[in-house]
């Protein structure tokens, strides 16, 4: 058995995470109790609310100096002491940054057997997709025709979620970061139109692809963003309040538009935590798994070779450098 190499938060960044912020150490190699397995990690997912971890502001806690990162991954039984599982399973399970971990049955999951690419059970077919599907379809229900914009437009949650709402007929606009994340959306994710949001002015922008208002608007970054966009709301619009990546590198929230914005468009306005929906991922699964086979759904990862790769491919994420769901083979 390798070494359990492990990456710890050093210390807690102000701003913008750098590597720096992050050492790789070695440390102590878990062991199966009994009803336990014990896991090797294969695929890492990286995501924004990891940022809030580290700032002592996410529901799930805080990431400490000293603590190993957390993180969901895609690991392989390799010793079980619980009935359920064998070695050689492959798991979904909340493994965090490090080679090995162990884990109660209750708190780990099989990866079905028709998902091809185990990383994408922590992508298209995980915590990102689901996120991305009860969002639109279980709470924004698009109708053939609704104006939907998504800003994080080739991101984990974003790509998934533009590419379902052409499924359900929706003019879709993205917003991204850079001529070549919105040629993507448009050529590779059929999305109608992308906004880079780096130039020009995004409310003219958006008052010359949207004229008749914004049916739709899945929230990922929040800031000045949502202000700009929620006025221009349509007549019963939704809005899907789901990530602030506007803020995660800051110490201060930025503030929410005025109320009148939302009512004057009889707006309604869900704040969308993907736990809540855990009750329905295998309905989500089946889904979304039908739409990747019928090439209806294409998935993109930003994939970092190793788990010493983590912290310079996080730090990419938190920069906005990545073209698709951030994941590190390890």
């Amino acid at each position: 058995m390798k070494d359990n190499m492990q990456v710890q938060l050093v210390s807690t960044p102000e701003l913008e995470p750098q590597p720096e912020h992050f050492n790789l150490v070695k440390g102590p190699m878990p062991k199966a109790a009994d009803k336990q397995v014990l896991c090797e990690t294969m695929y890492l997912s990286l995501d924004p609310y990891m940022r809030s971890q580290i700032a002592g502001r996410h529901m799930s806690g805080a990431v400490d100096p000293g603590d190993v990162m957390r993180g969901e991954t895609v690991s392989k039984v390799i010793e079980s002491k619980h009935p359920e599982f064998q070695v050689g399973d492959v798991v979904r399970c909340f493994g965090g940054w490090q080679n090995y971990s162990a884990h109660d049955g209750s708190s780990v999951f099989k990866v079905k057997k028709e998902i091809e690419n185990p990383s994408y059970a922590l992508s298209a077919l995980g915590m990102p997709g689901l996120t991305a599907y009860a969002g639109l379809v279980w709470q924004a229900q698009p109708k053939h025709g609704d104006v939907v914009v998504i800003p994080a437009a080739i991101g984990g949650v974003g790509s998934i979620a533009g590419q379902l709402a052409k499924i359900y007929g929706c003019t879709v606009i993205g917003i991204a970061g850079t001529d070549e994340k919105c040629d993507y959306a448009v050529k590779n994710l059929g999305y109608d139109a992308c906004i880079n949001r780096k130039k020009g002015d995004l409310g003219e922008q958006l008052d010359a692809l949207c004229p008749n208002g914004i049916d739709i608007f899945f929230d990922l970054v929040g800031g000045d963003m949502l202000n700009t966009v929620s006025e221009r709301l349509a007549i019963g619009a939704r809005v899907i309040l789901c990530g602030l990546m506007a803020d995660y590198n800051k110490t201060t929230r930025s503030m929410g538009p005025p109320p009148a914005m939302w009512i004057k468009a009889r707006a309604i306005v869900y704040g969308l935590v993907v736990y809540d929906f855990e009750p329905r991922r295998e309905e989500f699964v089946n889904a979304v798994l039908d739409y990747i086979k019928e090439g209806k759904i294409i998935v993109r990862e930003d994939i970092a070779d190793g788990l010493a790769a983590a912290p310079e491919a996080f730090c990419r994420l938190m920069r906005g450098e990545n073209m698709g769901k951030a994941v590190v083979k390890v």
